[in-house]
This record gives structure tokens, sequence and C-alpha cells, in this order.
């Protein structure tokens, strides 16, 4: 199922994995890919698998997917790769669903007692 969303990690800026894969030549390329790599899943409901065919679309080369590979970003699968940590980070189906179904009843209780308060006033 498509996520309209994906997390990322607050600490991912200062993840080592990260610092050592910027400190080479075209590191900050492959963190743009890896981004919008986790868009890319999230959109097509891929559970973080990559598929070597959508690399252009989430503005990766080969090389820089050798490079999230090589710093454990992604693994290699047949077909693509996968986002190493996919499952501890993103929602998956029920889970998500029903974390949405919470939040619009949380939400719309939170509207019908402003609506009372309002009206009251």
């Amino acid at each position: 199922m498509p996520l309209p969303w994906v997390r990322l990690d607050t600490a991912f800026p200062t993840n080592p994995k990260l610092l050592a894969m910027l400190a080479e030549k075209d590191g900050y390329r492959a963190a743009v890919a890896y981004i919008c790599g986790l868009s890319w899943s999230g959109a097509h409901g891929t559970a973080g698998f990559i598929t070597s065919e959508a690399l252009p679309f989430i503005h990766c080369r080969p090389a820089d997917a050798d490079r999230l590979t090589a710093h454990g970003f992604w693994l290699p699968e047949p077909g693509g790769w996968t986002v190493n940590g996919w499952a501890e980070h993103q929602s998956a189906g029920e889970e998500e669903q029903a974390r949405s179904a919470k939040a619009r009843k949380a939400a719309q209780a939170r509207w019908e007692k402003e609506r009372d308060r309002q009206g009251a006033g």
C-alpha cells in the first residue's frame, strides 16, 4: 500500500555512515538519491525495495547505487536494492491504517469539542 509520506530519522544528518559518504566525491549525489529512493518506495508501496529501473526517477546513477550499497544504506537484491532498516522506520499496511484511523478519530473529537465551545460562547 502506498504511503503518503515516509519517515527520515532526525539524526540522519549526523549519521556516521552518511558523514563518511559525504566525504567522498559525489557523496552528496548519493545522499539525495537515498532520500528520493525513500520517497519513491513509499509512493509505490514497495516496502523499501528500489528497482534498477527506478534509478533515473530517483536521480540516482549506478555509481550512486554502488556507493549507497558500500555504505550500508541499501542492500543488493535481485533486480534492485532494499533500503536497509525500512521496516524499522516506516509504517506498513495495517499499522499505518490503524494509526490513521486513530488520528482521524482524535481530530474529529477535537473539532467537535471546539465547535461546541464556540457555539456555547
